[in-house]
């Protein structure tokens, strides 16, 4: 086969692949790689499921009777921020082995199924020194506004706006209230306080990590290429 006749390496130490032993051992890899992929999406979507998980009960335990406390909710956003730390951690090897991927899909199924005559690229250099001196592509901050962006920012929304609605009604906070809303803002802050805290410390806290929460998903500088929006990624 010509292209990988052209692929292969020219001073290769040790004996010569030959261009179906290359062909051979291409499609080994790639499917190896595809396995190794899957593996960690498996991973990120086991933590997702864990994070609406915590959610669904968190939510269920503090507002369906008015003795669970408004902290319920604060510690669930903690948990929720907690596994979101660790799948910003697995998503950066998923993506290390993602990039092998659609190496192979752009530079050679893509040149076999579409070829472009002035089409060339040094992908197989570094499809080999990503074997030989594996590193991670993104940092931790990227992969955490990414996942944050896709999947964590409802979630955590969905519990600021429990959160807002337990401190809101009275009914949610002390058995036998009335049913209905807070008469002022100053009443639900001072609803928030955490033990020796005052509400107004709390209100701030998680008013202050939510903001910080928007900048990083929607402010920050945005993807490239194959993650940017409209684009088919995995």
């Amino acid at each position: 086969m010509v292209m990988a006749e052209a692929l292969a390496a020219p001073d290769p130490i040790g004996r010569t692949l030959s261009s179906g032993e290359l062909v051979t051992t291409m499609s080994h890899f790639h499917r190896a790689e595809i396995l190794r992929m899957t593996g960690w999406r498996d991973r990120l979507d086991r933590t997702s499921n864990w994070a609406i998980t915590v959610v669904a009960a968190m939510l269920s335990v503090s507002l369906s009777t008015a003795s669970a406390h408004h902290g319920v909710l604060l510690f669930a956003m903690l948990l929720v921020l907690l596994l979101l730390w660790i799948e910003a951690r697995r998503y950066r090897f998923f993506d290390v082995y993602r990039a092998r991927v659609r190496q192979f899909e752009r530079h050679y199924f893509a040149q076999i199924f579409s070829p472009q005559p002035d089409f060339a690229s040094d992908w197989l250099l570094v499809v080999g020194e990503s074997l030989r001196a594996p590193k991670f592509l993104i940092s931790q901050r990227a992969a955490l506004a990414r996942r944050l962006r896709r999947n964590y920012i409802h979630m955590l929304l969905i519990l600021l706006m429990a959160w807002i609605l337990k401190l809101s009604t009275p009914g949610l906070l002390t058995e036998g209230v009335r049913i209905g809303f807070v008469g002022s803002v100053r009443e639900a802050v001072t609803s928030a306080a955490l033990g020796p805290i005052p509400g107004v410390v709390i209100a701030v806290l998680v008013a202050a990590l939510y903001a910080c929460l928007l900048v990083i998903a929607f402010l920050a500088a945005r993807d490239d290429g194959e993650l940017s929006f409209g684009d088919v990624h995995v």
